[in-house]
C-alpha cells in the first residue's frame, strides 16, 4: 500500500474556494482505479494550509492517476489557487 500526502499552502482568500472544489472532485478521484481512500484536512495552525492524504495500492496506481485527465485537470485548477509550493510525499505501509 502507498500512502501519498500532498501539503498545500493556499492563497487565505482562494482555501474556500479550493475545499468547494476539492469535494466535487473526492469521489471520482476515491473511485479511480486503485485509490483505496482520500481525504482532505486543514493544519491545525494555519487554516490556510490543507493536505490530502490518499492510499492507492501502489507506485503503479498512483502514477496512473498522475497521467490521467482528472489528475491534470485537477491539479490545473489547484495550483492557480496556491500561496505557496505545494510539498508530497510517498510512503509505503506494510
Amino acid at each position: 500500500m502507498l500512502l501519498r500526502i500532498v501539503r498545500m499552502d493556499f492563497k487565505p482568500e482562494k482555501t474556500g474556494e479550493f475545499i468547494t472544489f476539492f469535494n466535487t472532485i473526492k469521489g471520482k478521484i476515491a473511485n479511480f482505479p486503485g485509490c483505496n481512500h482520500v481525504e482532505l484536512c486543514k493544519d491545525a495552525g494555519f487554516d490556510h494550509v490543507l493536505y490530502t492524504f490518499s492510499e492507492w495500492d501502489d507506485e503503479a496506481a498512483l502514477e496512473a492517476y498522475r497521467k490521467s485527465a482528472l489528475f491534470e485537470d485537477a491539479w490545473t485548477k489547484t495550483k492557480a489557487m496556491f500561496g505557496g509550493k505545494p510539498q508530497a510525499y510517498s510512503l509505503i505501509q506494510d
